[in-house]
Formats: structure tokens, C-alpha cells, sequence
């Protein structure tokens, strides 16, 4: 059984930075395509980023976090990593890692993951 497990999240300041883990059980990572999301109180889940399984490990973001968020994979721990870099308040969410086996070619959209952690809390204050 594939379990997600998110860590890392907490407070910071509006520029600051902060790094949150999506650790794997069940399941090697880098055989996975690997997506981050977010959900902030009211609004609706939405993309972050992802990264690709494939030879290349192709990475794409969401315009609101391209240049200051950064995904990346640690293939000996088994775990994905989100760094989050100039922080802003609207960065405020859950954040959630998911993952699935499937090569679709859009990785944007919630339902191509089978499998989600928890999530972890980020507040960014003013």
C-alpha cells in the first residue's frame, strides 16, 4: 500500500523560505510522477508543481510560484521535496504531494493521482 507523507510545513515571514517533504512508503518515488498542490481556506485545490518519473525528470509550476518554488526528488530517502523561496501570504495553504504510476501528459489536474498524503500547513505572515 502506497502512503504519502508530508512534513516541513509551518510559519514564516513574507519573503522568507521553507521546504516541505513528501516522504514515500509502499512505493519507490522515482517510479512515480510526483505532483504538488495546494489549498487555501474557501478556494479550491489547485496545482503547484510536479515532476515527472520518466529519464529527464521534466518539472513544470504554476505561473503564481515559477522562479521561487523549486520541486525536486532524493531517490535514497525515497522523498520529494517542494522549496519554497520569497514566500507571500497567498502562498498560505495546505499543501498536499500526490502521486501516480500513469504518464498522463497533463500532470495539473488532481484526479490524474491515485495516491495523496495528509498535507502540511504553510502560513506565510505580512
Amino acid at each position: 500500500q502506497v502512503q504519502l507523507v508530508e512534513s516541513g510545513g509551518g510559519l514564516v515571514q513574507a519573503g522568507g523560505s521553507l521546504r516541505v517533504s513528501c516522504a514515500a512508503s509502499g512505493a519507490i518515488l522515482s517510479n512515480y510522477n510526483v505532483g504538488w498542490f495546494r489549498q487555501a481556506p474557501g478556494k479550491e485545490r489547485e496545482f503547484v508543481a510536479a515532476l515527472r518519473w520518466s529519464v529527464g525528470s521534466r518539472t513544470e509550476y504554476a505561473d503564481s510560484v515559477k522562479g521561487r518554488f523549486t520541486i525536486s526528488r532524493d531517490n535514497a530517502e525515497n522523498t520529494v521535496y517542494l522549496q519554497m523561496n520569497s514566500l507571500k501570504p497567498e502562498d498560505t495553504a495546505v499543501y498536499y504531494c500526490a502521486g501516480d504510476r500513469t504518464n498522463y501528459d497533463n500532470l495539473r489536474v488532481a484526479s490524474r493521482y491515485n495516491f495523496w498524503g495528509q498535507g502540511t500547513q504553510v502560513t506565510v505572515s505580512s
